[in-house]
C-alpha cells in the first residue's frame, strides 16, 4: 500500500472484537504489507490502560488467535504502533481529549487519514457519533476519514433509519463501511465466481431448471455467554437480516456490469427489493420459529422469552429468473452440526427411458456450496450401480479449498476487509438502501411474532436440525431440508 499516514482508532478496543478479531487481523495485514508503512493504531476505551499495557493486552489476543506463525520480533516492531487513550465514549470531552491525542501522534492532523472502528455496542452508536461531530475528531481535511460500523445495525426499519439518519450527519454515505464479516469469507466470495465465472452453470440457473435453493447456517454451540444478548436479538436479528440474506443476494442477483461496488451492491438491492414482501400474517404462515430445549434455563434468559434460537423461512423472489422458486433460509443454535452452505436443488429428469415405477422418480441433481467449515462444493448427480441392470445410485464430485490449495491458508473475513476499508474499496460492505431492505423483509415476521401473547416457538432437542413444523413447512411444496457439506455421499436432514 501507499506509504500514507493513516490512523485506525478503535472505539471499544478492549472488547472481544478487538482482541479476537481486529488486531489479529491487522496484524497479519501488517506482516503480509497489506497496510500502510506509516500507521498508528489507537484504542479507546472505559478501561484504565496504558499504551504498554494496551499491547500486552492485544499481544495476549495475537498469540491465540492469529492464523500466522508469529514471530515476537514482529510483534515488538508492530506493537510501537500501538497506543491507548482511556475514555468514554457518551463524554464529549473524553472524545475531545481522544482528538488531541491524535493530533499529538499524528503530528500534521490534516494530512493524515483516519479509520474509525465502531467495536462498540449499538446503544452507544448515537451518543459517539453525536460527539464525533460535536468535537471534529472526523471532519475531513486533507486526509481521508472513514468509519466502520459493525451489526446490528438497528433493531428494525424504524431504528436502522434513525441510525442511518445519525450516521449521515457525520460522514457521507462514501465514508461509511457497514461491516458484515461473512462477505469477507473467500468461500461466499467464491459464490461470485461459481455463477459467473463457469459457463455451465449460467444457463441453467433459473426457474426452469432449479427446483428450489436451500441456505443453511447452523451452529452446534447454545448461546451460552452470549444469552442475554442473544435475548434481546434472536436468530432473525443475529443471522438472517444480515448473514443469510447477504448469501441470498449473490445466488439471486443478476450478473453486474462490472466488478466495482456500484454494480455490485446495485445488483443486490435489486434482489431484496424483489423478494416478496408478506403481510404478518402471510409471514407466519411462511416462518416457524423455536426454542431448543433447556434455552429458558440458560443464565440471563427470561422464564417467558418468545426469542426464537432457531427460524426457517421460505421467502420467494419475484423476478423472470426466480418466480415461483422457494428459497429456504434456516439458522439456529444448538443443532446437529455447525455447518454454512448453500444447495440448489435442480429440478427431476423424466424417469421414463429407465423403466422406473410408475410413481418412483429420479433423485434431483445438487450443487451444495460450502461455506464452512469444510470449506468447498459439492457436485451430485445419478450413476449407474454395475451389474444391476439400470439401478442407479447419486454420487458426489467434490472440491475442497484443503486438497486443492494445501497450507495456502484462506485469509481471516477481517483481514480482507479492514484491507478494503484502508483502501477505500465499499464492494463487500453493505450501502444504507441495502439494510434498509433488508429489514423491509423481516419485519413482518418480527412485529407478527413480537406483538403476539399467543405466538409460542416450537422446541427442539439439542443436536438435532431443528423442529419437525420445519419440516412440514418444506413439505407444502414436496420438498426436504437437505445436508451435503461435510456428508461425503450421504444425505442428512
Amino acid at each position: 500500500m501507499a506509504d500514507e499516514t493513516t490512523t485506525i482508532v478503535i472505539m471499544g478496543a478492549t472488547g472481544d472484537l478487538a482482541q479476537r478479531k481486529l488486531l489479529p487481523a491487522l496484524f497479519e495485514l501488517r506482516c503480509n504489507a497489506g497496510c500502510p508503512e506509516d500507521l498508528r493504531v489507537v484504542g479507546f476505551a472505559r478501561t484504565e490502560l496504558t499504551d504498554e499495557a494496551f499491547r500486552e493486552f492485544m499481544w495476549k489476543g495475537v498469540q491465540e488467535f492469529s492464523s500466522l506463525a508469529i514471530h515476537k520480533h514482529e510483534w515488538d516492531d508492530f506493537a510501537q504502533h500501538l497506543f491507548y487513550v482511556t475514555g468514554s465514549l457518551d463524554e464529549e470531552a473524553d472524545i475531545a481529549a481522544l482528538g488531541e491525542r491524535l493530533n499529538a501522534l499524528e503530528g500534521d492532523s490534516g494530512s493524515a487519514n483516519r479509520l474509525f472502528y465502531l467495536s462498540i455496542s449499538p446503544t452507544l452508536f448515537e451518543a459517539t457519533l453525536t460527539n464525533m461531530k460535536a468535537t471534529g475528531i472526523a471532519d475531513e481535511a486533507d486526509g481521508w476519514r472513514r468509519v466502520v460500523i459493525e451489526k446490528p445495525f438497528g433493531r428494525d426499519l424504524a431504528s436502522a433509519q434513525a441510525l442511518n439518519r445519525t450516521v449521515h450527519n457525520v460522514f457521507r454515505e462514501d465514508q461509511v463501511y457497514r461491516i458484515d464479516h461473512y462477505l469477507g469469507k473467500e468461500t461466499v466470495q467464491n459464490l461470485m465466481v461459481f455463477r459467473f465465472g463457469n459457463t455451465m452453470f449460467e444457463p441453467i440457473w433459473n426457474r426452469q431448471y432449479v427446483e428450489s435453493v436451500q441456505i443453511t447456517v447452523a451452529e452446534e454451540v447454545s448461546v451460552g455467554e452470549r444469552a442475554g444478548y442473544y435475548d434481546q436479538s434472536g436468530v432473525i436479528r443475529d443471522m438472517i437480516q444480515n448473514h443469510l440474506l447477504q448469501i441470498l443476494t449473490m445466488i439471486a442477483m443478476e450478473p453486474p456490469s462490472g466488478v466495482d461496488a456500484d454494480s455490485l451492491r446495485n445488483r443486490k438491492v435489486d434482489v431484496l427489493k424483489s423478494i416478496r414482501r408478506w403481510t404478518p400474517e402471510e409471514a407466519v404462515k411462511n416462518a416457524v420459529s423455536a426454542q431448543y430445549e433447556g434455552y429458558l434455563s440458560e443464565p440471563n434468559i427470561t422464564p417467558d422469552s418468545t426469542t426464537p434460537s432457531y427460524v426457517a423461512l421460505r421467502l420467494y423472489v419475484d423476478t423472470w429468473r426466480w418466480q415461483g422458486v422457494p428459497f429456504y433460509l434456516r439458522s439456529g443454535k444448538s443443532m446437529s452440526d455447525k455447518v454454512s452452505e448453500v444447495v440448489v436443488q435442480f429440478k427431476q429428469p423424466p424417469s421414463v427411458m429407465f423403466g422406473l415405477a410408475h410413481d418412483t422418480d429420479l433423485n434431483p441433481n445438487l450443487l451444495a456450496m460450502c461455506l464452512q467449515p469444510d470449506e468447498g462444493a459439492h457436485l451430485r448427480f445419478e450413476v449407474k450401480v454395475p451389474g444391476q441392470g439400470m439401478t442407479m445410485q447419486s454420487k458426489d464430485m467434490e472440491f475442497h479449498y484443503d486438497d486443492a490449495f494445501g497450507e495456502q491458508a484462506i485469509a481471516d473475513a477481517y483481514e480482507r476487509l479492514l484491507q478494503d476499508a484502508l483502501q477505500g474499496d465499499p464492494a463487500l460492505f453493505i450501502r444504507s438502501d441495502h439494510i434498509e431492505e433488508a429489514w423491509r423483509i423481516v419485519d413482518p415476521l418480527l412485529q407478527a411474532w413480537e406483538s403476539s401473547s399467543n405466538h409460542k416457538p416450537e422446541r427442539y432437542v439439542p443436536g438435532t436440525w431443528g423442529p419437525a413444523a420445519a419440516d412440514a413447512l418444506l413439505a407444502e411444496n414436496g420438498h426436504a431440508w437437505i445436508t451435503v457439506c461435510g456428508q461425503h455421499d450421504d444425505e442428512a436432514g
